[in-house]
């Protein structure tokens, strides 16, 4: 019985909204570590079908790929997505560079502020919405050694204080 207020849902609204939810694929793990990430965008990309199916399986790495700006276009560069193993002799190159799907305005905007020193666009994650494959990408500062220690220092203490409060409402002294 459904509480007031609220709808009972079909199996065929449950498929649906399953459907239109965000699968990742993958994430750009090493980005955040290498880059202060100042400004995200969502933008769409041009796929082959058997990049769109290799992707369905969940197969990608993001992890050695940057985003271009050249001639008034945005470009993915090496961006792996394997072979699909079911592909035939059109099958596509797995590190092939793939168009961005971004207005005219952010496309300028985005590259004047790329071309700034020590910025560089990178992507952070790919991921389904809605049955469309999307690229969520970063303007990323780049970080200096001491940066990156200095994160993993406060990572560490702050899994450390985390811990240590569990003990504490545990008991455990």
């Amino acid at each position: 019985m459904a509480k007031s207020g609220q709808q009972k849902l079909t199996p065929a609204q449950k498929a649906k909204a399953q459907a239109d939810a965000k699968k990742v694929i993958a994430r750009n793990k090493r980005a955040t570590h290498d880059y202060f990430i100042e400004d995200r965008l969502e933008v769409g990309l041009v796929l082959t079908g058997t990049e769109v199916k290799a992707l369905r399986m969940g197969r990608a790495s993001l992890t050695e790929a940057w985003v271009e700006i050249y001639e008034g276009e945005a470009w993915l560069r090496q961006a792996n997505i394997p072979e699909y193993f079911q592909g035939t002799w059109n099958n596509h190159a797995p590190t092939r560079k793939r168009k961005l799907l971004m207005h005219r305005s952010e496309i300028l905007s985005w590259g004047m502020k790329a071309q700034a020193k020590g910025y560089t666009i990178v992507p952070l994650e790919l991921y389904f919405i809605e049955g469309r494959a999307k690229l969520l990408i970063g303007l990323g500062r780049g970080k200096q050694q001491w940066d990156k220690r200095q994160a993993l220092r406060e990572a560490q203490d702050k899994r450390e204080a985390q811990r240590e409060i569990q003990r504490f409402a545990k008991g455990i002294r």
